[in-house]
């Protein structure tokens, strides 16, 4: 993998995993390191997820496989939030 696709697979899992800890309610105390590890592999599970129902490959914006990936980080966010906040409480 090249230095760029290391640094976007960074940046999209940011994104997606910074909205999906939007559309969780509350405040959850996680360290951005793991918001962006739940973004990447929301990503990837995601992307794999929407080829496997068939609407991964649109012309424009995949909005189907945004709306999976940010569904996917955000119950990543849920359950590693109720996780890390009672190892680290």
């Amino acid at each position: 993998m090249a230095i760029s696709g290391i640094f976007s697979a960074l940046f999209i899992g940011l994104i997606i995993g910074a909205l999906g800890r939007l559309v969780v309610p509350g405040k959850q105390r996680i360290p951005i390191w793991l918001t962006v590890l739940i973004g990447i592999v929301a990503a990837l599970i995601g992307t794999f997820a929407a080829n496997a129902l068939g609407v991964g490959d649109t012309r424009g914006i995949d909005w189907i496989e945004l709306i999976i990936q940010i569904a996917l980080a955000a119950g990543g966010v849920s359950l590693a939030a109720g996780l890390y906040g009672r190892r680290h409480a």
